[in-house]
């Protein structure tokens, strides 16, 4: 199977704009190829693993992937998939978000010896001379023509700053940079960044005429991906201090029956063959098909010595309700009420209910319970000496535990 059958086998490919050159290039790994990243955060998070595991996938078949980091549009803003304009950022903090990015993401690209690249797009994009872009970049796009993009449709209502409307610009002038300076024939994005893309390889055709190439593919179900990165306590981060390896691992272990199967042949790097076999499994079956995903996934970004610590734990916590790996909660004293907490406080600082009255219902529900105890009470309070020492263990429903632990 060539790679580019595989990335089809698994569900990873969806429009291209040249299917059989773009076949050609991967096959024989002839493309130099790029993905974008924001850096909105000192970390990624789980919504970019379909994008990592495509980089390094297409690597190791022989191509040569470039990470792009927005330094340049991020001080601008992404309208794409968004109801609302995004927060402006310094360069300090851009580019102390783009160093923790090389980190983790050298976890699934080889950067050694010029095999792959990582570049911000501030490195041209800050200098551009206003003119210079109305001239040379702008008198190449018909405002008719953007206006039609869904990522522009979807802010007309609310309203589109100018400054986001350049956007499709500023993404496409860097396929451009790319193209020139790097021989990047190649650029992968999500499909909420469709227009922005073909806005890139228009731009390449014509400034530079008919001869030159460039292609354009999106992630099936990318956008989709960008959401498992967010629960209801908020973004699996693929940095341990954020999110621990247990409860990265937990997070995967706790996919839902009809997804698990799709991740583990978008995101892991099993045999195609063994997965087909997983595709017949059923009832407690996919429970196994979870802790392998969850196992392969943790694997990749914390290695397997954390993979299999996280694995026993689990273990051990559905096994006796209590996990020495078991995420926890450092409790302050500003938390207890002479020297008292009750359950609804306590659901909240742990993040497992975001609000007093969705921790009331939890409880109300019968699906709160502490060191293996229900607790119906919603006034229920617990004394701080008793998070003392192994601290008490605080239960929500069947999956979601933490440890509530308090030091004097």
């Amino acid at each position: 199977m060539t790679i580019f059958e595989e990335l089809k086998a698994r569900g990873l490919l969806a429009q291209l704009t040249d299917e059989e050159e773009i076949k050609e290039l991967i096959n024989n790994g002839k493309a130099t190829f790029y993905i974008g990243f924001d850096p909105t955060a000192d970390s990624l998070h789980v919504g970019h693993f379909m994008a990592l595991c495509l980089m390094k996938r297409l690597q190791m078949a022989g191509n040569k992937p470039i990470a792009l980091i927005g330094g340049g549009t991020g001080m601008i803003g992404d309208p794409s998939g968004r109801s609302d304009m995004r927060t402006m950022m310094t360069p300090e903090m851009i580019q102390h978000n783009c160093d923790c990015f090389k980190k983790q993401m050298s976890r699934f690209i080889d950067f050694s010896e010029g095999k792959a690249l990582m570049v911000n797009n501030a490195d041209w994009l800050m200098d551009l001379n206003y003119i210079e872009v109305l001239r040379e970049v702008g008198s190449h796009f018909s405002v008719n023509r953007m206006l039609t993009a869904e990522c522009y449709k979807q802010r007309m209502e609310k309203g589109l700053s100018f400054l986001e409307f350049n956007y499709m610009i500023m993404q496409s002038y860097d396929f451009y940079v790319l193209y020139q300076k790097y021989g990047c024939n190649m650029q992968f994005g999500g499909d909420d960044q469709w227009s922005n893309m073909l806005g890139g390889t228009e731009l390449i055709r014509r400034k530079l005429g008919k001869d030159a190439y460039a292609m354009t593919i999106t992630l099936l179900l990318n956008s989709e991906g960008k959401k498992m990165g967010k629960t209801q306590k908020g973004a699996v981060w693929l940095d341990p201090n954020k999110t621990s390896p247990f409860e990265f691992f937990q997070y995967w272990r706790n996919v839902s029956d009809a997804d698990v199967l799709k991740c583990i042949r978008m995101l892991t790097f099993l045999p195609l063959e063994q997965i087909d076999e997983m595709d017949r499994w059923e009832g407690s079956e996919l429970n196994k098909a979870k802790e392998i995903l969850a196992f392969e996934l943790t694997k990749l970004v914390h290695g397997e010595e954390e993979a299999q610590k996280a694995l026993e734990g689990a273990k051990e916590l559905f096994a006796s309700g209590n996990a020495s790996q078991m995420p926890s909660v450092s409790l302050e004293a500003e938390n207890f009420l002479e020297d008292k907490i009750d359950i609804l406080s306590m659901l909240t600082v742990s993040g497992l209910a975001a609000s007093r009255s969705e921790g009331r219902r939890a409880v109300e529900q019968g699906g709160v319970s502490v060191n293996g105890e229900k607790v119906d009470d919603i006034k229920a309070t617990f004394e701080k000496e008793q998070f003392s020492g192994d601290g008490l263990v605080l239960k929500r429903g069947k999956k979601n535990f933490k440890k509530l632990i308090y030091t004097e």
